[in-house]
């Protein structure tokens, strides 16, 4: 209990946050009007953003306590509780998922024109899902909204997808929920070991077995590895995001991928930290073939948004790298990476929509020598694209800096290992962006086409404000974290300690 703050100024802001965009849903079911739907999604998604700026202003970044906790009985049989409550590592993700919402509803203004009541019945339930999962302090309350997630993901694929829809949804289903699988048999099996509590604070830090750890360990990563995705479990993915529509993309991209990591960062390492150690290598090892990977997957695309899928194999690769190098530095660039890559990659699936829109192609050979003729359009990808591949003053460059400072400090081996994945980004970036703006001198007939309106303005110029918000001053989102990341460091190290001292004991 000495880990939660309660927040009596906003007893429960929490709830109010994950539970408005639910109520929105369910009172929408009952509405068959299109713009009413568009327009009630839109109003219920941007008053849950308006609501969590309190939650920021509120924040105390001085503790790394769980802050604004709630907690209530569930099932009281099985000691299943409903407690929600954020931290350091936790709270931008939250007002990440926030701000996305709004902005894919935008974004599908005019995209989706069939069954638009349940496209924005599914975004709700969404959004509902994602927050629960980045607050909830119940294991169960975890995996429920960890795998409700996959329902309205699965749908916004299947119905309003591409040609190939149904094998993309059905792979993205039956991936996520094979690691889902194993994730329940270590829930399970920590429940029954710590006192039929299913209370994720009290599992941390325990002096489980080396043999309980690596296995605890395998399942979490297998579940949060395919989540990611890591290499080699990221071939769903590319057909997902290809197939998805553009809000579904920017849902994958900006917040779905990020809860692999997350749930690294709260429970593989504070859980099994022993196993953590044992493993980290090779998993070290792992996200430098995704770096590489990749990168080279995504130099050969000529689908724009295949290229950009490619692209999230090799960024979220830097992301795992930085967390398994398991130093200030390292762990705390992987979180903003964490947040750099969904305002990024968003923007550019947002963008690729955008042209999709007008030309109904994702082929680089339709969209070239566009910039002639959209120069607003091309002055947004511009910037998305060198933020893409960590172009100095962007908010990747910050991130991905930070986390090779923490590599090289880890091993300069895996520094200069990693180097090459940040050249092949520019060369993918440039390539797509080359082609966009200028083309060359066969180029087909663009003048048809029209630049981006208010709408799309509006769409993405709160992503371009981010990019140099934390590309230009990222020390206030740092300064959100540190605390929480150097508490998480610090008794990883002490768990550490205790480890080699009683070892070395056994051995005399």
């Amino acid at each position: 209990m000495d880990q939660l703050l309660i927040n009596p100024d906003y007893p429960h802001i929490l709830s109010t946050l994950i539970f408005l965009p639910l109520a929105g849903a369910l009172l929408l079911l009952f509405v068959r009007n299109e713009d009413f739907s568009r327009y009630w999604a839109l109003g219920i998604t941007t008053l849950t953003g308006i609501l969590s700026i309190p939650l920021l202003k509120a924040f105390d970044p001085t503790t790394s306590k769980f802050q604004f906790v709630e907690r209530m009985d569930w099932v009281h049989s099985l000691n299943i509780q409903y407690v929600v409550g954020v931290d350091g590592i936790s709270i931008l993700l939250v007002m990440l998922t926030t701000l996305i919402m709004p902005l894919c509803v935008l974004a599908s203004w005019t995209y989706i024109k069939t069954r638009v009541q349940a496209f924005m019945v599914c975004l709700l339930i969404m959004e509902c899902a994602m927050l629960g999962v980045f607050m909830a302090l119940d294991f169960v309350l975890f995996y429920i909204l960890w795998e409700a997630m996959l329902i309205p993901m699965y749908m916004l694929i299947a119905i309003w997808g591409g040609p190939r829809k149904i094998y993309a949804s059905i792979k993205f289903f039956l991936y996520t929920l094979a690691g889902s699988v194993m994730l329940l048999v270590a829930i399970i099996w920590l429940y029954i070991h710590n006192g039929y509590s299913f209370f994720i604070p009290d599992m941390m830090w325990q002096n489980y077995s080396s043999t309980t750890q690596i296995l605890l360990f395998l399942a979490f990563f297998l579940a949060f590895a395919i989540k990611v995705p890591m290499f080699p479990f990221h071939t769903w993915l590319p057909a997902a995001h290809v197939e998805a529509p553009t809000a579904g993309s920017v849902i994958l991209a900006s917040v779905l991928l990020k809860m692999g990591t997350y749930g690294f960062l709260r429970f593989a390492i504070p859980i099994t930290p022993e196993a953590t150690m044992t493993l980290a290598p090779a998993i070290l090892w792992l996200s430098i073939a995704g770096i590489i990977y990749g990168g080279f997957t995504a130099l050969a695309q000529s689908d724009m948004k295949k290229l950009i899928a490619y692209s999230s194999v090799g960024h979220m690769g830097f992301v795992t790298l930085g967390i398994f190098v398991l130093n200030t530095r390292g762990v705390e660039g992987a979180i903003l990476q964490m947040i750099n890559h969904g305002i990024t990659t968003g923007a550019l699936f947002l963008c690729i929509g955008m042209i999709y829109e007008r030309t109904h192609s994702r082929e680089l050979r339709d969209a070239t020598g566009v910039g002639k003729y959209m120069p607003i359009y091309v002055t947004f990808l511009t910037f998305f694209s060198l933020s893409s591949f960590g172009f100095p003053a962007t908010n990747s460059f910050v991130g991905e800096f930070m986390i090779l400072a923490g590599t090289f400090k880890h091993s300069i081996w895996l520094a200069l290992a990693a180097i090459p994945g940040a050249v092949l980004a520019a060369a993918y970036m440039l390539r797509m962006l080359q082609k966009i703006v200028w083309g060359g001198t066969d180029n087909p007939d663009q003048s048809w086409l029209t630049d981006l309106n208010v709408r799309e303005i509006c769409v993405l110029a709160p992503f371009l404000f981010f990019v140099f918000w934390i590309g230009l001053g990222a020390q206030p989102f740092i300064d959100l974290i540190h605390v929480s990341v150097a508490n998480l460091l610090d008794s990883y190290n002490a768990f550490h300690g205790h480890a080699v001292a009683a070892a070395d004991l056994l051995i005399h």
